[in-house]
């Protein structure tokens, strides 16, 4: 059975005698990398503008059960 796996996935492998087949794949792993990084920084930039919204928010439902509070004590 080990053997089957290994002379299935062997079938895949494939090494190239000329390099310069390696260029489009390393060009396009760099595009996808770069665009990654991108995305990335845009999700964290966007988490962080709803991190402040709701922060805001909880502060203005904390300071109005505050007050609530206090009136009601009153």
């Amino acid at each position: 059975m080990n053997f089957l796996n290994l002379s299935v996935l062997g079938m895949f492998l494939y090494f190239p005698e000329d390099k310069s087949e390696y260029i489009p794949a390393g060009i396009t792993c760099v595009i996808f990398l770069i665009a990654a990084i991108f995305t990335m920084r845009a999700i964290i930039k966007y988490s962080k503008k709803e991190e402040l919204k709701t922060k805001k928010f909880e502060d203005e439902v904390t300071n109005r059960n505050r007050r609530l509070k206090d009136d009601s004590l009153s």
